[in-house]
C-alpha cells in the first residue's frame, strides 16, 4: 500500500494521540503516506463546515510533538448515519476517491462494527481497542483504561485524606459505561470499603447496612466507589420516592423526577446512617482527558506499529489487542464474539 488513513471514533481516550503519531512513524518507514481523518466516521462523509478539510496528510513531522497530549488531534465523533448501508457506501467512495488504500480505526466496539461494514466493502482495515471502559473482552486491557484508572486513583487517595480528617463518608462516582472495571481497580488500589458495579446486583438497603456496621467498628471514612452504569438495572428494587417523601427537603426533586445518583445515593444515605455526614463527588471527563501513563503510551506505540505493518502486508478485518504483555491480532469477528467475565473474587474481596 502506498496511503493508508487513519481515525478516531467514539468517546476520546488518552493514547489516540499516541497511536496516531506510531502510525505515522511506521508508514515513513514503509514509505507510505498517511492521511489522518477528522472527527471519525463523520469525516468520511463531509458532514463538517469544511468538508474538503475533514481528510488531511499527516507527515511525521507535523505530528511527532502529539504523542503525549490528552485527547484527539484528529478530534472524534459519533456517527449513528455510519449504521445505515447508504452512508457506509458513500464513505467507501470518499476514501477509494482519495486513494485511501486502508485505514485504522481507533475506537470502541461501535467504531469496530462500523469498521466491519467498511471492510464488507472492500476496504481493508485494522482496529485497535481505545476506551477507558475496557468493554471489549477479547482483549486484557483497551487503550486509555490505564490512565483512566490512576486519574481515578488518585482522586479518591485525595477523597479518603480529607474523609479521613473530618470524619465523613464519601461516594465516588467513576465511568464505565455499564462496565465495572474502572470501579474495581480504582476501589481495589485505595482500600475503598464499598463497591457497587453494574455487574452485581446490590440495594441501598445493604449499602446503608454496611456503612453503620463500619462506622460501628470506629470506621468514619468509609469509601463508596460506584460505577456509574450501577444505577441502571443491576440495583435491587427500592422505592426511593416513597423513602424520599418523608423528608420535606426533597420536594423539588420528586416533582423534577427521581434519578439515582452519587448526590442522590449520598443524600438517601445521610437519612439511613445520620452519624456519616457522608458527602459524593463524580470523577467526571478527568478520566479521558489525561495524557497517557507509561503502560497507555507502550501499547498504543506497539499497537500502531502493527496495524501499519498488517495493512502493509495485505491483511484486513483484524483487531488489535494485549494478552498477558503482549500486543497480538485477530479475527474481529471472532474478537466480536468474546464473552466479557467480571472478576467477581476482587469485587467480594473489596467488599469483604
Amino acid at each position: 500500500m502506498r496511503k493508508i488513513g487513519v481515525l478516531t471514533s467514539g468517546g476520546d481516550s488518552p493514547g489516540m494521540n499516541a497511536v496516531v503519531v506510531s502510525a505515522a512513524r511506521s508508514a515513513a518507514v514503509a514509505q507510505m503516506e498517511l492521511i489522518g481523518i477528522k472527527r471519525g466516521y463523520n469525516g468520511l462523509l463531509g458532514k463538517s463546515d469544511h468538508p474538503a478539510e475533514d481528510m488531511i496528510h499527516l507527515p511525521l513531522d507535523m505530528i511527532l510533538d502529539i504523542a503525549d497530549l490528552p485527547g484527539t488531534y484528529l478530534r472524534t465523533a459519533r456517527c449513528d448515519e455510519f449504521r445505515l448501508p447508504l452512508y457506509q457506501q458513500v464513505a467507501a467512495i470518499a476514501l477509494r476517491r482519495n486513494g485511501v488504500e486502508g485505514l485504522i480505526v481507533i475506537g470502541g466496539d461501535g467504531s469496530f462494527r462500523g469498521m466491519s461494514d467498511l471492510c464488507a466493502l472492500g476496504i481493508p482495515c485494522i482496529g485497535i481497542p481505545a476506551t477507558i471502559d475496557n468493554d471489549l473482552p477479547y482483549t486484557d486491557i483497551t487503550l486509555g483504561y490505564d490512565t483512566a484508572v490512576n486519574e481515578c486513583v488518585n482522586v479518591i487517595r485525595a477523597i479518603r485524606a480529607t474523609s479521613r480528617s473530618h470524619d465523613r463518608a464519601h461516594v465516588v462516582e467513576v465511568m464505565g459505561r455499564n462496565c465495572g472495571d474502572i470501579a474495581l481497580s480504582a476501589a481495589a488500589s485505595t482500600g475503598a470499603e464499598i463497591l457497587l458495579v453494574p455487574e452485581e446486583p446490590w440495594s441501598i438497603p445493604q449499602v446503608a447496612s454496611r456503612l453503620q456496621a463500619l462506622i460501628d467498628k470506629g470506621n468514619t471514612r468509609v469509601t463508596i466507589v460506584v460505577a456509574e452504569g450501577a444505577y441502571k438495572g443491576s440495583m435491587k428494587p427500592f422505592n426511593v420516592e416513597k423513602f424520599l417523601l418523608n423528608y420535606h427537603d426533597t420536594a423539588t426533586l420528586r416533582q423534577s423526577g427521581i434519578k439515582i445518583t452519587a448526590f442522590m445515593l449520598a443524600h438517601i444515605l445521610r437519612k439511613l446512617v445520620p452519624q456519616s455526614e457522608i458527602r459524593a463527588t463524580v470523577v467526571g471527563y478527568t478520566q479521558r482527558g489525561e495524557s497517557p501513563t507509561a503502560r497507555d503510551s507502550l501499547f498504543a506505540f506497539e499497537s500502531g506499529h502493527m496495524a501499519v505493518e498488517l495493512l502493509n502486508r495485505g491483511i484486513s478485518h483484524r483487531v488489535i489487542g494485549r494478552k498477558r504483555g503482549h500486543v497480538f491480532s485477530m479475527e474481529m469477528d471472532q474478537a466480536l464474539k468474546a464473552e466479557r467475565k467480571f472478576n467477581k473474587k476482587m469485587y467480594r474481596l473489596v467488599n469483604a
